[in-house]
């Protein structure tokens, strides 16, 4: 088991910034993968970014470019640094940690980018 807790949404304007953070109560090390989904009104959640446990990344075509996927094993947390925002950006953020069969996932945090 593992808790997951997001955080640095907010409002911000279009082509402006924001980072998340996702804090896990337990070392993220083993898990195969972490990664960011969101799902923004009336649309299925869907994968931004995620990270394996190598380093290696993988990005939604939307967001290549714009976005970027970190972690910090020694704080248990992973970010997703986001730039030039746009307003199709906009949706709830789930940080989801993967082992294999298993997903935990957080509450998620709300992103508005308004035109």
């Amino acid at each position: 088991q593992v808790q997951l807790v997001e955080s640095g949404g907010g409002l911000v304007q279009a082509g402006g910034s924001l980072r998340l953070s996702c804090a896990a109560s337990r070392s993220i090390f083993n898990f195969n993968s972490m990664g960011w989904y969101r799902q923004g009104p009336g649309k299925q959640r869907e994968l931004v970014a995620d990270i394996r446990s190598g380093g290696n990344t993988n990005y939604a075509d939307s967001v290549k470019g714009r976005f970027t996927i970190s972690r910090d094993n020694g704080k248990n947390t992973v970010y997703l640094q986001m730039n030039s925002l746009k307003p199709e950006d906009t949706a709830v953020y789930y940080c989801n940690a993967n082992r294999i069969t298993v997903n935990y996932w957080g509450q998620g945090t709300q992103v508005t980018v308004s035109s």
